[in-house]
Parts: structure tokens; C-alpha cells; sequence
């Protein structure tokens, strides 16, 4: 699954377009590598965002197309 979707769907970025915006300004790294959007992501990979001064790191543990809202905490852990 392309990284900015995976983004959205996981409500780890709210919209794809931010997502993408992320991505293209250098904020968002896979395996502590700079990412972009179209990069695929698999369970397993290590995703973190910078959000101005504070970072996340989440590793992806599932993937899925669409998800509820209440699922969809399940897709990722925080490190």
C-alpha cells in the first residue's frame, strides 16, 4: 500500500493531501530512510513523522484498504 494512503487510513494523518504534503517537504521516513508518498509500506516497516518539534514512530502491523475509526488504531503501534 503507497505510504500516504496508508497515512490516512491508519488516522496517523488526518487527509492524503497532508499526507502527501508531508512526504514532499521531507518529514516522513520508512526504515529511517526519507520516504515519499508513493513508497510502499508492509507490516513490519517503521514509520516516523516529524510534527515540528515532537516526532512519532509507529510500526505498521497490518494493512487494509478502509478501516473504522475504531479500528483503526489496530493497524499500527507506537514505538
Amino acid at each position: 500500500m503507497r505510504l500516504d494512503k496508508f497515512l490516512k487510513v491508519s488516522r496517523l494523518i488526518k487527509r492524503r493531501t497532508v499526507a502527501n504534503e508531508a512526504c514532499d517537504a521531507g518529514r516522513v521516513t520508512v526504515n529511517g530512510k526519507a520516504a515519499k508518498a508513493s513508497c510502499n509500506v508492509k507490516p513490519g516497516d517503521v514509520i516516523e513523522i516529524a510534527f515540528g518539534t515532537k516526532s512519532v514512530k509507529a510500526e505498521v502491523l497490518q494493512i487494509a484498504d478502509t478501516t473504522k475509526k475504531e479500528e483503526a488504531k489496530e493497524m499500527f503501534r507506537y514505538i
